[in-house]
């Protein structure tokens, strides 16, 4: 059997199948090129038109996903079907079999992080701009996509966090609201008149032009310390950090401020220790230390 000859055959085979479906392979290639530019003038329109809507950002980014990824398999099936004679879409899902559920669970991570990013960005809460609190990040969302989601930290530092993190896990949205909650323990001295204290504090609360005046500021004695007679002070402020922050600052000043005014001390950490028997004190002079240093001469 002459080995060679047939391997002459089977070469010229391939290579005659291979010029027979070139003419279907360019129509691919061009179906392809039309599918990229049909995508991006698609993405371009649904802009528009979720651009006049009130549509939050990233939902706005999930809709041109979809339309992107839907004008994408349309092109690839289009291109499929022209460049394999014989090829159908119910024919190669038929064809995957147990292969599409061993890929499932290959990509099961993936799929899940597809699935949470679709679902996240469906919520109504936590949008791009919110400060959030997860799994000990705490941060600023920049940007959603499907997979993932951008957090960047109050030190500066960006962290992508998969969206089944997200998903899964509870998540504190610190601006939900327009405003927040602070507070600060002041502590005063146990001689103190406590009503004249909580009058300052809460006189020194109403010069604080960031605290929001249409929520109540509330000033209470707490416990008593161990060398001071603690007050809780809670009042409302913008629920962005660096305005927390700074109305905490100016809050502090003004306390200090007005408590030094009415003569109030805010007293250092003091510890007071008893003994249950009477000490014995001796005052050592320097005269007697240098006599109880000196050595008696030798006989």
């Amino acid at each position: 059997m002459d080995y060679i000859s047939i391997l002459q055959q089977q070469v010229t085979s391939m290579w005659t199948g291979f010029i027979a479906i070139l003419p279907n392979l360019a129509i691919a290639v061009f179906v392809l090129i039309l599918t990229w530019i049909a995508a991006k003038f698609a993405v371009r329109i649904a802009d528009k038109i979720t651009g006049k809507s009130s549509m939050r950002e990233d939902l706005r980014q999930l809709v041109e996903t979809i339309v992107r990824l839907f004008i994408w398999l349309v092109g690839i099936m289009l291109a499929l079907i022209v460049a394999i004679p014989g090829f159908t879409p119910t024919g190669m899902i038929a064809g995957l079999g147990v292969g599409a559920l061993a890929i499932g669970f290959a990509f099961q991570d993936i799929f899940e992080n597809f699935l949470a990013g679709i679902l996240i960005m469906l919520r109504e809460k936590m949008r791009i701009g919110d400060l959030i609190e997860v799994e000990g990040v705490l941060g600023k969302v920049e940007k959603i996509t499907l997979r993932e989601t951008y957090i960047r930290q109050l030190s500066n530092e960006l962290t992508i966090m998969p969206n089944s993190m997200l998903f899964k896990n509870a998540v504190k949205i610190l601006t939900d609201d327009t405003v927040r909650r602070n507070e600060v323990v002041v502590g005063v001295s146990y001689d103190t008149d406590l009503e004249v204290a909580q009058k300052a504090i809460e006189e020194a609360m109403e010069t604080v032009d960031a605290v929001v005046k249409d929520r109540p500021v509330i000033v209470y004695a707490q416990e008593f310390g161990g060398s001071s007679i603690d007050f809780l002070v809670q009042w409302y402020a913008q629920s962005a950090a660096r305005d927390l922050r700074q109305t905490k600052s100016e809050a502090i000043k003004a306390i200090k401020k007005s408590l030094d005014a009415a003569g109030i001390d805010i007293p250092f950490p003091i510890q007071t220790n008893y003994f249950p028997e009477p000490l014995r004190i001796e005052q050592i002079t320097a005269d007697s230390s240098s006599a109880n240093n000196t050595e008696k001469p030798a006989d």
